[in-house]
């Protein structure tokens, strides 16, 4: 029976590892061809799952099962085409990190779409009923939907196999990935077929999602649910490997089901002492993830080595091309400073002192998106794990309020220094790698922290951590934040008004430490790695020690973010998915970039900016996030150096328009050439 127990759960495994497989065989896919890391991929497969649901329910589970199974990849195939002509295709040449933040803003759009569609309720879809039969083979009893899965997804994938490997379409598309100049010069249309992988690699997460929706179900969560495994299979793989993708899902499948499985099974007892497998479901994955990083960066079938960006272009900061002196800007941001110190009275003066409380929130995201500017501005690095830092900031001041002391100095002071020794550490190991490489490893460590908090009892688990209270004080002396509350030119200043003010006053200093840092000829040495770590390195600056020693401030300057938010008077919890899920990751990616990365300033503006749209689009429709979305991927379009260069591209404009335009049908190149 163990036999057949463990040949059943690997059964299961393989079942859920083909889903992978087709998911992943997407993304390698288009990353292969096109250098294009797809963060959308996820809400495409979602819905490929929910066009399914909308044929099988008045088509009846018996018919309406093949249908969708051909129809949903078919019409997520044309969707993934479109998105690939409209939004994709402009930012050929551009920066790979361009393509991971627009494909974020589509995750917005897309998600927010299937809500305001299909509901937000979990929804079952049909499968024909003699699938859903149980077969025993061997002393296996399994249902005969698990065995369909498997030789249907097995099929599919060697047709794409195929289709890449020993057709005329598939000879073009790998010449593509090579060089897409050279077949551009031999006649062919390159981007023709660069809209057609796009939409096949669409098309497989479709049929993905049809396929595990009859298995498991269908809700709104399932995109974001399978897109870090997915990228797991990748890494593991190879970026843009097809053999990787497959043996990548399988492995990921397989270990996935039987660590769930095995979790702490016993293995044997020696009297009083008992040895059983580790409690560590949920974490291997991302620890084969970094393990194969760092020793074969190119995964297990890529060909690609860590240096995989080349020629890549460069990132868009918003201090080029600015409009305005230094000592305006600095006349600027006195005059901002002043006008945020009575904003509370405004609040209170219109009587909608919950304001305040946005503003909280608005100072915390700041000073995260300042830590990231550093990293991802400045030296050219973007991490898509940077919530780690934020996330144990936080953790680490409620621990330390609930069992040492609630002094809120201590408490920032503790979040900032593990939180600088966690940056050192991760920032020593990801630096090894760069480009796609460094952003992937820095994902895995935020995952792996994020799994591990759900296995800590100290950490309070998937419940997270509740009653803690800091105290304006150190030793012992101080006020509780909730006990402060007086009366300033007849207004009452209560917790939220004096957390607003501290929280002011350490977003102001932060920003005023980092311009120091940047300022000075470290800052010099790192916006130079950003533009040219080879010439950095050749006049003799040891780039990796700049790299990491930046990364150790970044991580600082989060954890006080993350620290701050645990101190809020209104943050009750500190919870996993708050302070931890990828998705606060990419939301401060969009941030700086919707600010303007490389200022500083700019990422703080642009919280305000994001979070200000934020609260004021949810007041009015609950699809606020697809609002969002559409204006941050018009913004990768158009104002990619965010809103900070947004008066110097209007005073061109005016230039432009002062100077008068070229005739109708007439191309200004043609005027300008010399006959």
């Amino acid at each position: 029976m163990v036999v057949a127990d463990f040949i059943e759960q690997l059964l299961n495994g393989i079942t859920v590892g083909m889903v992978y497989v087709l998911l992943a065989a997407g993304l390698s896919v288009i990353f292969g061809v096109m250098d294009v890391i797809n963060f959308s991929h996820g809400e495409l497969f979602a819905l490929g799952a929910y066009f399914a649901l909308s044929i099988v329910n008045p088509l009846g589970a018996g018919v309406g099962f093949w249908v969708a199974l051909v129809a949903a990849p078919l019409i997520v195939g044309l969707i993934g085409a479109a998105i690939e002509r409209t939004t994709i295709r402009p930012l050929y040449g551009r920066n790979p990190l361009y393509h991971i933040l627009l494909t974020f803003g589509l995750v917005l759009v897309i998600n927010d779409l299937i809500r305001l569609v299909w509901g937000t309720e979990q929804q079952q879809l049909g499968v024909p009923e003699y699938l859903s039969q149980s077969v025993e083979i061997l002393s296996v009893r399994l249902s005969l939907y698990n065995y369909f899965m498997i030789v249907f997804a097995a099929l599919l994938a060697a047709g794409v196999w195929y289709l890449l490997n020993r057709t005329k379409y598939g000879m073009i598309i790998r010449a593509g990935s090579m060089d897409r100049e050279m077949v551009r010069n031999v006649g062919i249309d390159i981007d023709r077929y660069y809209t057609l992988v796009f939409g096949i690699g669409a098309a497989l997460a479709a049929v993905a999602g049809v396929v595990l929706g009859g298995y498991q179900n269908v809700n709104t969560g399932m995109g974001s649910s399978v897109i870090i495994p997915a990228f797991v299979v990748v890494v593991l793989g190879g970026l843009g490997s097809f053999r990787g993708a497959v043996v990548g899902g399988l492995l990921v499948g397989v270990v996935q089901t039987l660590m769930r499985t095995y979790n702490e099974a016993v293995i044997a007892n020696f009297g009083d002492f008992t040895l059983a497998l580790p409690d560590v479901e949920g974490l291997t994955i991302y620890l084969l993830m970094i393990g194969v990083l760092l020793v074969k960066p190119q995964g297990l079938f890529g060909t690609r080595g860590d240096e995989s960006e080349g020629g890549e272009g460069e990132l868009l900061v918003g201090s080029k091309g600015a409009l305005l002196e230094t000592s305006t800007k600095k006349r600027l941001g006195v005059v901002l400073v002043a006008l945020l110190a009575i904003a509370p009275f405004a609040a209170l003066f219109i009587g909608e002192s919950y304001y305040v409380i946005v503003l909280n929130e608005i100072l915390i995201w700041a000073i995260f998106a300042l830590s990231l500017d550093i990293v991802m501005g400045y030296a050219g690095l973007v991490p898509l794990g940077h919530t780690m830092f934020y996330g144990v900031g936080a953790y680490t001041a409620a621990l330390i309020m609930l069992h040492f002391t609630s002094s809120v100095i201590v408490v920032l002071l503790g979040a900032i220094l593990l939180c600088a020794i966690l940056a050192w550490i991760v920032g020593s190991l990801s630096i090894r790698v760069s480009g796609v490489y460094f952003a992937m490893i820095t994902l895995a460590f935020a995952e792996l922290i994020y799994s591990a908090v759900f296995k800590f009892e100290f950490t309070g688990g998937s419940d997270g951590l509740l009653g803690f209270e800091a105290l304006m004080g150190i030793g012992g002396i101080g006020v509780p934040l909730s006990d402060i509350e007086f009366l300033v030119l007849g207004y009452e200043l209560d917790q939220q008004i004096v957390f607003y003010y501290f929280a002011l006053a350490l977003a102001v200093l932060s920003f005023l430490f980092a311009r120091r840092v940047m300022n000075a000829p470290f800052g010099s040495v790192i916006q130079s790695i950003r533009e040219s770590e080879e010439r950095v390195e050749f006049i003799g600056y040891d780039v990796v020690k700049y790299k990491r020693r930046a990364f150790v401030i970044s991580g600082g300057i989060a954890g006080l973010a993350g620290g701050l938010l645990a101190v809020s008077p209104s943050t009750f919890i500190i919870s996993p998915d708050q302070t931890l899920a990828w998705v606060h990751s990419g939301e401060v990616i969009v941030i700086a970039l919707l600010g303007g990365m490389g200022t500083l300033f700019g990422p703080m503006l642009g919280a305000g900016a994001f979070l200000g749209a934020e609260e004021i689009l949810s007041g009015y429709t609950e699809q606020w996030r697809m609002v969002i979305g559409t204006i941050f991927i018009l913004f990768v379009l158009f104002v990619p150096r965010g809103l900070v260069s947004v008066p110097s591209l209007l005073a061109a404009r005016f230039e432009d328009s002062e100077e008068g335009d070229p005739p109708l049908g007439i191309d200004e190149s043609e005027v300008n050439t010399d006959d």
